[in-house]
């Protein structure tokens, strides 16, 4: 009985508890909102306008939801927009986009990921000279490299193909990639590496089987952004491919949205925009939790 009106005296224990809706919370939450709302309201005119006839695109209410929705202007983006003297839309770049990316994706997470396998695991002489220059070759921008690449393909009969342009992503891709599969084999446990070497596994034996299984998490986050950054490139599309046919959809995206030639179809613009962004967000959403497990897990170490 004592003891209960000890207790009952001191009064309740433990932390104090938070309200719902104090200062912090409202300044953070607000924030957050503000943020949210600066990136989805031009994807919202996107989407709404692109639903849009003309005639209800000219009464000038962007943010409003369409009156008759229709999607004639993605079907007019996708098979009829004239891009140059060709008018089938973005369809053809779309392909040519998938011929670029799909290679040019594999081939540079395949090397990357051995480079930095190698570089963490079996040190070679001259390896940290190798890592600094690798490092220094991801800050070097590209536009300083584009003549002497255009000048190295002109030489090897490859300049305006798509096999070009392939070769040309595989090669600027590989310096940051490397640098980030070599920080994450680094967060594995180095026993792992040294039992598989008293057990006798060679090179591609730890490579295949330990290494590949525990690093789905950094070939996501690998894939996400060679992904981004291939589907979305303009600049290399534009130097490296001399033939209107080979242009991807980005160029292609530009030729429809800066044509001079007829009514600015917004409309039509909006919807051409959206389609060549669809690739790089569905596999984000799709992929987006191993995104972040990867960064997590050591993509950005040091």
């Amino acid at each position: 009985m004592v003891d209960a009106s000890v207790n009952a005296m001191a009064g309740p224990r433990g932390s104090k508890p938070q309200r719902r809706f104090s200062s912090r919370n409202l300044m953070l939450y607000g924030t957050l909102i503000v943020v949210s709302l600066y990136y989805i309201l031009p994807l919202w005119v996107m989407v709404m306008t692109s639903l849009k006839g003309m005639p209800e695109v000219r009464l000038g209410n962007i943010f409003g939801p369409p009156l008759e929705v229709t999607f004639q202007p993605w079907v007019k983006a996708w098979s009829e927009a004239c891009t140059g003297l060709n008018c089938d839309g973005l369809s053809r770049g779309f392909w040519n986009s998938v011929q670029i990316t799909v290679p040019s994706v594999i081939l540079s997470i395949i090397v990357a990921s051995v480079n930095g396998y190698a570089l963490i695991n079996w040190r070679f002489k001259g390896s940290e000279v190798f890592f600094t220059i690798l490092i220094f070759g991801s800050f070097i921008p590209y536009q300083v490299m584009l003549y002497p690449m255009v000048v190295m393909l002109r030489e090897m009969g490859i300049y305006g193909t798509l096999t070009g342009l392939v070769i040309v992503h595989t090669i600027f891709g590989m310096p940051i990639l490397t640098l980030l599969f070599r920080n994450y084999f680094a967060s594995i446990p180095e026993e792992l590496f040294k039992a598989a070497r008293v057990d006798g596994a060679g090179f591609w034996g730890i490579y295949f089987n330990i290494m590949l299984p525990m690093s789905l998490p950094i070939f996501v986050v690998a894939l996400i952004l060679q992904i981004t950054g291939i589907w979305n490139d303009f600049l290399f599309g534009v130097v490296f491919i001399s033939k209107a046919d080979n242009y991807p959809m980005t160029v292609q995206l530009n030729n429809i949205v800066n044509s001079v030639q007829g009514v600015k179809e917004y409309n039509v613009n909006m919807a051409a925009t959206m389609l060549t962004g669809l690739v790089p967000l569905i596999i984000y959403f799709i992929s987006g939790k191993l995104f972040v497990r990867g960064i997590a897990a050591g993509a950005v170490k040091g």
